[in-house]
């Protein structure tokens, strides 16, 4: 059976994806890349076969290695594009964590040496590929909800300022790139992907700069507060927020927030003619019946409806929750590992293309750049 031999850049969230890659039977784990060699032998030894997984300190050497087919990279933003250009340049797949670059300019570059290099080229969105918001997409696709006119979307930490890398807190980091970047793809993504035509933010920063809001990488109450040595190099958002209009004249509202005096919610809400839901937990709010296309859909996620009155109910509002379709997010690791494997090796469409890592990019650029200037940025020049 043949195999694809990827390789694993970047052992922070390069271990979620990198497990998930081990998984596959199709799918082999052959390099680690990183700056520190103790992070990387610490994770080859939870990988199959850990003696034989070459470690690499550096890139460009990995890159020139003829056995390594595809590369996960899990690097901080600024370094996604010079790393996934490299890659390319050597015809390996490429699997990149979002968000695709600290850029508009350098996500185009990589979208457009990736495609021309005619490789597999995905972003890894571990909320898009979760159930719950696959579940809500197939319910989209089936025209429960009529058309999604509009839409909100949340990320809010309450303390939750990465304190291990300065990539996230220096220029090209922030908030909205990190969390942000999240729920906006999948949100956009249950509205159909649309073509966003403006947008205007607000963001800024309101406990970085001062050393408050910070969490550690192994728990969120390992770290109270970090050293100035750090947080005096902050220079990102710690929050943001905006409203995203479409050519078809829908919606969506969108923030995020690393800290906050606000109890931690990731969330996306959806309002349709015919229905609507949230994402977390799944919930479908309609006016009963239920057509029988939710429950059939809900089976071949694993999930089972359930509502208060019976899902017969006619002319009276259900609010219809789903019973197992919560998974650990491992789970959706899995997923995307999977749909990578596949399109390498079976020819099967991507779902998720650096295109839309570029789109996404766009409308969070013009989110950020609309806070800086105060003004709306319109999006379709």
């Amino acid at each position: 059976m043949k195999k694809v031999r990827v390789a694993v850049v970047g052992m922070g969230i390069g271990r979620p994806n990198g497990l998930a890659l081990a998984s596959n039977p199709r799918a082999e784990v052959v390099a680690l890349c990183d700056l520190v060699e103790e992070s990387m032998t610490d994770f080859a030894a939870l990988l199959p076969q850990p003696d034989e997984i070459r470690l690499y300190t550096d890139f460009d050497e990995l890159c020139r290695n003829r056995e390594i087919d595809a590369i996960f990279i899990g690097t901080p933003n600024q370094l996604h594009v010079p790393m996934g250009l490299k890659a390319v340049k050597h015809d390996k797949h490429v699997l990149v964590t979002k968000p695709l670059a600290d850029s508009v300019e350098a996500a185009e570059r990589l979208v457009k040496a990736a495609e021309a290099a005619g490789v597999v080229n995905m972003m890894s969105l571990s909320t898009r590929f979760s159930a719950e918001v696959r579940y809500m997409g197939a319910l989209a696709q089936l025209g429960t909800f009529g058309e999604i006119y509009y839409a909100r979307a949340r990320s809010i930490r309450r303390n939750g300022i990465p304190a291990w890398n300065n990539g996230f807190i220096r220029k090209g980091g922030g908030a909205f790139r990190d969390m942000g970047v999240h729920v906006l793809d999948s949100a956009w993504w249950l509205l159909g992907k649309p073509l966003a035509v403006s947008v205007t933010g607000v963001a800024g920063a309101r406990f970085g700069p001062r050393g408050l809001g910070f969490f550690g990488r192994k728990a969120p109450d390992e770290v109270a507060s970090a050293p100035e040595s750090y947080y005096s190099q902050f220079a990102a958002d710690d929050y943001a927020g905006g409203f995203i209009r479409f050519e078809d004249g829908r919606a969506l509202q969108v923030e995020s927030f690393w800290a906050s005096h606000q109890p931690g919610d990731v969330q996306i809400e959806l309002f349709g003619e015919e229905a609507g839901a949230q994402v977390r937990p799944p919930t479908l709010y309609t006016n009963g019946p239920v057509p029988a296309s939710v429950v059939e859909t809900a089976k071949r996620f694993g999930a089972k409806p359930q509502a208060g009155r019976g899902l017969k109910d006619e002319g009276r509002p259900l609010d219809i929750t789903f019973d197992g379709l919560t998974e650990e997010r491992s789970k959706a690791w899995n997923t995307i590992a999977d749909h990578f494997i596949e399109c390498i090796l079976d020819g099967v469409p991507c779902e998720a293309p650096l295109l839309h890592g570029l789109i996404v990019q766009e409308m969070m650029e013009g989110l950020l750049k609309s806070a800086e200037s105060g003004e709306e940025v319109r999006l379709d020049g």
